[in-house]
């Protein structure tokens, strides 16, 4: 990414190494995606940034890669560390950058704030005002590391009963408005098993429209 420091007119890179899991040898990669960006931008300022998304928060990684021999030091080369099982996650809620809400789902939570969790997250797409389908993004993502059984779903429907009724209505229909987006995905996969439409209404818990609107539109993908 190329963006400017408050204050300054010279664009700078921003390199963010995204790693799910760990590698002995992974401050060595970051040295050398350093030098070969170096070589594509000569004369540019970098700032390397590992982001660690993997679960195991005990493991510490390293912050540089060097190299040197007994007579004489090559190289010291520093790069930025986000450990996201380090952070905590109410240390985000406030925060105006919906990508850092979903990240929560990543981050130093115990069993018993999980339900908490979601919600918060939940209230900030509703605070930021995003469209509807960055809002499936985001939640498509937070979903697929933070799972709620359906029994912590009922108990988080009833915890957003507890918000102010405008803040309740935008978090009830952002919730619905994923669950049927869902619900419309799965139907797509039982049409196309050849399952009849009122079996999938039935499953789905869509309306009869809606699923023959559906039908229709494997009927014309498919043609």
């Amino acid at each position: 990414m190329k963006t400017k420091l408050k204050g300054e007119d010279s664009l700078i890179l921003v390199h963010v190494e995204q790693q799910a899991q760990y590698e002995n040898d992974f401050n060595e990669r970051m040295f050398l995606y350093f030098s070969r960006l170096l070589e594509e931008n000569p004369g540019k300022r970098i700032i390397p940034i590992a982001l660690f998304s993997y679960d195991d928060k005990h493991k510490e990684e390293p912050t540089t890669y060097e190299m040197s021999f007994p007579f004489f030091h090559v190289v010291k080369f520093n790069y930025l560390t986000v450990e996201l099982k380090k952070l905590n996650w109410r240390d985000f809620i406030r925060q105006s950058n919906p990508v850092a809400g979903a990240l929560m789902s990543k981050m130093r939570y115990t069993e018993n704030e999980k339900i908490e969790v979601k919600k918060e997250f939940l209230r900030m797409l509703v605070r930021l005002e995003i469209d509807p389908a960055r809002n499936h993004e985001l939640t498509a993502f937070f979903e697929t590391y933070l799972k709620l059984t359906d029994e912590e779903e009922d108990r988080l429907q009833e915890e957003v009963r507890d918000l102010n009724p405008e803040e309740e209505a935008k978090v009830m229909e952002l919730m619905t408005s994923y669950e049927r987006k869902g619900a419309k995905k799965v139907a797509i996969n039982l049409l196309s098993d050849g399952m009849g439409v009122r079996k999938v209404v039935e499953l789905t818990g869509l309306t009869e429209k809606e699923v023959e609107e559906l039908n229709r539109q494997k009927s014309r993908n498919n043609g």
